[in-house]
């Protein structure tokens, strides 16, 4: 039996948008307000979906309180109230974009989750703006 479990957390942080390689003019032209040279922050909201096989000795897919450490030392560690893009070394490189981030958030849960775990990342930047990885469709 294939079931899938979800635990919700939350960050805040602060990021500006832009790319290093446009003038001034043309990040605000493509990113408008976000490409603010002082940042801005985004109360965000997470959600990581695993999917996995119910274990007939626990009744557990997945322990949620291992999952809850496992996102709190890999996500809310490295991102809760910071400046993405000055203190979290994945973003010296990368714009922090939602879907950056996103990506991000799976890859470091990917690397603590066994592998016969499915897993999905939500991530809300605003209550209107969500992204998620793997993609889905509708």
């Amino acid at each position: 039996m294939r079931l899938s479990v979800y635990r919700r957390s939350h960050f805040n942080a602060a990021h500006r948008i832009y790319n290093p390689s446009w003038d001034d003019a043309k990040n605000e032209q493509v990113f408008g307000s976000c490409a603010n040279p002082y940042f801005h922050g985004h109360n965000y909201e997470l959600e990581v979906c695993v999917t996995g096989e119910v274990d007939a000795e626990t009744g557990y897919v997945y322990d949620l309180g291992k999952l809850q450490q496992i996102i709190e030392e890999e996500v809310e560690a490295r991102l809760d109230h910071k400046n993405l893009n000055l203190q979290v070394d994945a973003f010296k490189e990368l714009i922090p974009t939602a879907e950056h981030i996103c990506y991000t958030i799976y890859s470091w849960l990917r690397n603590k989750i066994e592998k016969q775990y499915d897993i999905r990342v939500r991530l809300w930047e605003t209550p209107r703006n969500v992204v998620a990885y793997p993609a889905e469709t509708f």
